[in-house]
């Protein structure tokens, strides 16, 4: 239900320039916190150290 009104008012906004304008905004906006959240998940889960693969030891 949410997606529909969401599309609805983004096809409404977007009749205008000035509309445009305010969604080209909130695109913006909306990347820009997607980009600092995702960042900060990814500090959060450090991941381990790699381990070398053994070699085989020729005897």
């Amino acid at each position: 239900m949410k997606r529909i009104v969401q599309l609805i008012f983004t096809r409404w906004l977007a009749r205008t320039p000035l509309g445009l304008a305010v969604l080209g905004a909130g695109w913006l906006v909306g990347r820009r916190r997607r980009k600092a959240r995702e960042a900060e998940q990814n500090a959060r889960i450090r991941p381990g150290r790699r381990r070398q693969p053994q070699r085989a030891s020729r005897r």
